[in-house]
């Protein structure tokens, strides 16, 4: 699981251009936003900076907080 704390969200619509550009990131399994928390939660197979690109590319900050191995 990979978690990006995501700053720039302000609304719902905000909240899901950012996760269907996440769900976007080949290799990705499940994405959850969180818009008050200002955080994003991936599973899957995929790398950290293929995420925070495609954050980015919707025009808001990301930044990697942490990546666990899948157990």
């Amino acid at each position: 699981m990979t978690t990006l704390a995501i700053t720039g969200m302000t609304c719902d619509h905000c909240q899901k251009a950012v996760k269907t550009a996440l769900e976007g990131v080949q290799g990705t399994q499940q994405v959850a936003v969180d818009l008050e928390q200002g955080r994003a939660t991936v599973q899957g197979d995929v790398q950290p900076k293929l995420l925070v690109q495609a954050v980015q590319e919707q025009g808001y900050s990301a930044q990697l907080l942490n990546t666990e191995a899948a157990s």
